[in-house]
């Protein structure tokens, strides 16, 4: 797990994959936690991800750093404790001047049976299970 999240961290940008209907939907994202041991990501309720998740919650992220890409694929689900949005916030002060963990638009969600796969061009694919 250490691996991913500091992959997706040094990357810094990661792109999230969701579907709405039957049309993928691919946006960038920056947020990506460590909580209680499971993988976290964080939106707006008001925004079309946080539709299209509660809809469907298989997603795929990716990200490319250095040569290697990263893709996580897997189920979203949300966690609407207010310790889980408290710690987000925290690891991204940033993110207080828009949201806030009482605001009924803030929500993390973290990622369930869920697979990680570091690939490039010239080494063998890594698997990680999450």
């Amino acid at each position: 797990m250490e691996r991913v999240l500091k992959f997706l961290k040094d990357a810094q940008v990661y792109y999230l994959a969701t579907v709405e209907g039957d049309q993928p939907r691919v946006r960038p994202f920056g947020t990506i936690h460590l909580f209680e041991g499971k993988l976290y990501i964080q939106t707006g309720k008001r925004k079309d991800v946080s539709k299209q998740l509660h809809q469907n919650p298989k997603a795929e992220i990716c990200a490319f750093l250095n040569g290697d890409w990263i893709r996580i694929t897997g189920k979203l689900i949300e966690d609407n404790r207010r310790e889980a949005r408290v710690s987000m916030l925290d690891a991204y002060p940033s993110l207080k001047a828009m949201y806030d963990p009482d605001d009924g638009n803030t929500e993390v969600f973290y990622f369930k049976d869920a697979t990680a796969v570091i690939s490039s061009f010239t080494k063998p694919a890594e698997v990680i299970d999450l």
